[in-house]
């Protein structure tokens, strides 16, 4: 875990760069692609994904009488790992299509269709607030950490769980050959190669682990940490509500 720089570059908007993409053609991707996403989850990451977002829901630090947000939940698995830590919880998700499929997995938790860039809800509603592999589809991320600072009371959570690029072989070597062939050619399996493809242009252009600390010490969380694993692949970031946003 290390301290996040005093500053970062700016983000580029959403306009036609590779791996970034309006949010109505995110949202008709994850429509298309929510019968297999799950699969296709547990394919590209040997099943590894349930733990990662254990350790997300571990740092999250919710229990009984905590309210929990997992916004871009998709099929709802770390709001359901929140909610087994006793919290309650909201998950969010502008695909209805794959919120059917969350709701299917725990139908006594709160799923809500909505805009992880206008989050309907008030400032300081939450104890913790998390998002496991969907802050690489913001359309425009510091306004979408901004919200997630914004409706966590002072003193709860922000939790990011992201995929990142190694930079060091062996592992950078076998993350290029993974993600630029094996994965865009498991998405041709599925049927839909172009969200496949999307995949590995979103984590390239996504900002590192330092980066990233430093966009959620901007968005005003304090305490902003972060944990490698899986190899330098996975970092999971997370930062206290020190303030009223």
């Amino acid at each position: 875990m290390e301290m996040p720089p005093p500053a970062r570059p700016a983000e580029p908007a959403a306009s036609g760069l590779p791996g970034v993409l309006p949010d109505t053609q995110v949202r008709a991707m994850f429509d298309r692609i929510a019968r297999v996403y799950d699969l296709m989850n547990s394919v590209m990451t040997a099943g590894m994904h349930h733990r990662w977002r254990a350790r997300a829901a571990d740092l999250a630090r919710v229990g009984p009488g905590s309210r929990a947000l997992d916004v871009a939940t998709g099929t709802g698995d770390l709001a359901i790992e929140l909610a087994g830590r006793g919290a309650e919880v909201t998950g969010l998700d502008f695909s209805e299509p794959m919120l059917e499929l969350a709701r299917g997995k725990a139908p006594g938790l709160d799923w809500v269709q909505g805009d992880a860039l206008e989050l309907p809800y008030g400032d300081g509603e939450f104890d913790a607030v998390t998002v496991g592999f969907g802050a690489r589809n913001f359309s425009d991320l510091d306004r979408g950490l901004r919200e997630m600072a914004r409706v966590t009371r002072p003193g709860g959570r922000v939790v990011v769980l992201e995929i990142t690029t190694p930079q060091k072989p062996p592992l950078s070597w076998f993350f290029r050959v993974w993600f630029d062939r094996v994965v865009p050619a498991l998405g041709r399996v599925a049927g839909d190669p172009d969200a496949y493809s999307y995949l590995p242009s979103s984590v390239r252009r996504f900002p590192g682990p330092r980066e990233l600390a430093a966009a959620l010490a901007e968005a005003g969380l304090e305490e902003v940490r972060w944990v490698l694993t899986a190899g330098g692949i996975i970092a999971v970031h997370a930062g206290t509500q020190g303030t009223d946003p």
